[in-house]
């Protein structure tokens, strides 16, 4: 088995110009067959309340919740970094607080580092984590609420080529600058586009992540595992290339059962 994969190797794999990997995950099979293909890191995200649970809000997720999947995900990973979301709340109720979470899902559930969204917001919390010995991958970039300040379109930001004013790069630079120096391990710069995405990068010394509106001028990259492979219902009708389509797979599958039990046919496997 290959070497467990530690913040210090992705710092190593950034100063050697190789591109690190994850995949958002949220449950045990997700999370072995991801580590088996060998991802650098395994991302517990609070995205679960709406796409795995149908919430309508990703607010509605709690921290009891958080550990549940978190501690399905740690079960599944040997080899991969786990990071796991605060939910929110702890954040926002003060530093304190987010010590206090921050434990808990390192000690019960398992992870190895905590993701905190917004954290350019909470330079505070993120060294207070780092004091007690938590990792953090923080998270930056362009909002709704900052895209509003500055005038542009939130929803433009996903598209390849995808570009921010160059005052609003200025800003993104001083907060990933701000949070290297509160000492956090990763970055997750949302909708960073190629010109903000490659000056952050050159700015700070720590691996730079992105998802969403990201692209190779980063350090790395991280989807969420059932995107990669189109599963969900959304994905039936969907025109939007994947890396497989498990929804149509399983469609069929159901269908083929259906049809087999309604014949008088023995079911498979």
């Amino acid at each position: 088995m290959e070497a467990k994969v530690t913040i210090p190797a992705l710092a190593q794999m950034k100063r050697e110009g190789r591109k690190s990997v994850g995949v958002v995950a949220w449950d045990y099979q997700i999370a072995r067959i991801a580590d088996r293909a060998g991802v650098d890191f395994v991302s517990v995200g609070d995205s679960v309340g709406v796409n795995l649970w149908g919430h309508s809000n990703p607010l509605e997720v709690t921290m009891d919740e958080m550990l549940v999947v978190c501690k399905a995900v740690r079960r599944g990973v040997t080899r991969a970094l786990v990071s796991c979301d605060f939910p929110f709340g702890p954040l926002q109720e003060g530093t304190d607080s987010a010590v206090r979470a921050a434990i808990r899902l390192v000690k019960e559930g398992g992870a190895d580092m905590i993701k905190l969204d917004g954290a350019a917001d909470f330079p505070d919390a993120v060294s207070a984590l780092v004091r007690a010995g938590i990792p953090v991958f923080a998270q930056f970039g362009i909002t709704p609420q900052t895209a509003l300040q500055y005038g542009i379109p939130y929803g433009a930001q996903s598209a390849p080529g995808a570009q921010v004013p160059p005052e609003m790069t200025a800003k993104l630079v001083e907060e990933a600058k701000l949070l290297e120096a509160a000492g956090a391990s990763l970055l997750d710069f949302t909708n960073s586009g190629p010109v903000a995405g490659a000056a952050v990068v050159s700015a700070v010394k720590i691996p730079v992540i992105g998802g969403f509106g990201g692209g190779p001028w980063l350090d790395g990259r991280v989807r969420l595992a059932h995107t990669a492979i189109g599963y969900g219902e959304k994905w039936l009708d969907s025109k939007t290339e994947t890396y497989a389509n498990v929804a149509k797979a399983s469609l069929e599958a159901f269908t083929t059962l259906i049809g087999d039990v309604r014949a008088g046919r023995q079911i498979k496997g």
